[in-house]
């Protein structure tokens, strides 16, 4: 349970959706109960509950998802609401929008345009301090499948952010970012 918000966030980047994202959570939690049988002792226990809500996203969430948005305009479309659009999603998600409110338009537009498997090796490895191998295990691929992902996923974001990072003062207009490198196990940075 104690990962309950560090899964949350992440589903929130896999589907865009609050709503989505709680039910991904769920569905994620539901499964690890019914079998938790089959967890190791003395392995990660976020490690395996990530691999979970990655499974359940790919298996589940990209195939409803456009089931969703057609069903979601045609009850929109069948029942006006009596507040506006903007107090309706910050009642849906109040927590939702003070978090989107701390990050840029430009951060979330940028995190937003890297492709889905770049920006999770980055969200996992970054935000989650998930080590290469367990990110591995959670993405279902090679060690260096991540590590390329990661790289990749990181020079598109600096892409990205290059001239906020430079209108915030945060870098010089001729400064070069190095990313510090991370050991392939522990999940420490060296």
């Amino acid at each position: 349970m104690g990962h309950l918000d560090s899964l949350y966030a992440t589903g929130l980047r896999m589907t865009r959706d609050p709503r989505d994202a709680e039910d991904l959570v769920q569905d994620t939690m539901l499964t690890a109960y019914r079998f938790f049988h089959r967890f190791e002792p003395g392995t990660n226990c976020k490690a395996w509950l990530f691999k979970i809500l990655t499974n359940t996203f790919i298996n589940k969430y990209r195939k409803k998802v456009r089931e969703r948005e057609v069903r979601d305009v045609i009850d929109q479309e069948e029942m006006p609401s009596l507040m506006s659009e903007d107090v309706a999603v910050a009642s849906r998600d109040p927590e939702g929008l003070l978090v989107g409110n701390l990050l840029s338009d430009d951060v979330k537009r940028a995190l937003e345009s890297v492709p889905y498997d770049y920006r999770m090796a980055v969200v996992l490895c970054d935000l989650q301090d998930f080590s290469y191998k367990e990110i591995a295990d959670i993405m279902d691929c090679p060690v260096g499948t991540v590590m390329s992902r990661l790289h990749r996923g990181r020079r598109l974001l600096q892409k990205a952010l290059r001239d906020y990072a430079v209108r915030q003062g945060i870098v010089k207009a001729g400064d070069v970012i190095e990313f510090p490198k991370k050991n392939t196990t522990s999940g420490e940075q060296s």
